[in-house]
């Protein structure tokens, strides 16, 4: 029963990541579908008769070229349910998900290096934020492999990270709720990797400038509509291309 149910997961996500989400002009909305099981991963207690909303809450957004990708989560008014990313590859025209959800965790700051290598910073959400996590590209957004940042549990969570080039990058965690202090890392490997740099009880300057100039793209709330607009830069303004209802389903079970 368990291999089935798993079975099932991996294919309920290959058609996800084969199936393309159409821009109509409309808020997209992004499926969701509620099973007993993701309510009692998230301790929630819904019933026909009361059930749980499920927002989609997007993050961060990264153009490459005529890539566009976002990062998120969906969650109650209380937990957190999966993680999200999607992904355009036609400048926001049609949509996938390239990646797996993930139970219980979310997903925020995302960077590329040229065309090909790209991290997200992920964590899981479950109470406190714990087990920080990058989910690294090399093929430009088409595969992505989750590295857990610790080889142990921990309770911390990604403040910032920055990438100088395909291999050298600088990360910060927030550890304060499992050791009281702010811990600064460097890898050599392309985030396979890092090293302890420093690590205090104050905050800790990040070192290396993260100035890209103006954005290309902006992820703006729209609370007419209810939902994300993903806005590209334009002579005098912006220009939206696509947008996401915030409302993404309920929780019945």
């Amino acid at each position: 029963m368990i291999r089935f149910a798993a079975l099932s997961l991996v294919f309920v996500f290959w058609l996800r990541a084969q199936t393309l989400i159409p821009n109509t002009g409309q808020p997209i909305h992004i499926p969701f579908e509620c099973t007993g099981a993701d309510t009692i991963a998230a301790g929630l207690t819904c019933s026909e008769e009361e059930p749980c909303p499920v927002f989609l809450e997007l993050a961060s957004i990264e153009g490459v070229g005529d890539k566009l990708f976002l990062t998120g989560n969906l969650h109650s008014a209380t937990n957190t349910l999966f993680s999200i990313l999607l992904a355009s590859d036609d400048a926001g025209q049609n949509w996938k998900e390239p990646f797996a959800r993930l139970r219980v965790s979310g997903l925020d700051q995302i960077q590329f290096f040229g065309f090909d290598a790209g991290w997200i910073a992920g964590a899981n959400l479950q109470g406190a934020a714990r087990d920080p996590f990058l989910l690294i590209t090399s093929d430009g957004g088409k595969t992505w492999k989750q590295q857990p940042i610790f080889e142990e549990s921990r309770v911390a969570s990604i403040e910032k990270f920055w990438f100088e080039s395909r291999d050298k990058g600088t990360l910060l965690v927030d550890a304060t709720l499992d050791n009281g202090k702010h811990e600064l890392y460097a890898t050599e490997t392309g985030g396979q990797t890092w090293t302890m740099k420093q690590s205090s009880e104050k905050p800790i300057r990040f070192p290396v400038s993260t100035d890209r100039g103006s954005p290309a793209w902006r992820l703006r709330p729209d609370a007419a509509s209810h939902s994300y607009a993903v806005e590209k830069s334009h002579t005098g303004g912006w220009q939206r291309v696509a947008s996401f209802l915030v409302a993404a389903g309920a929780c019945k079970e």
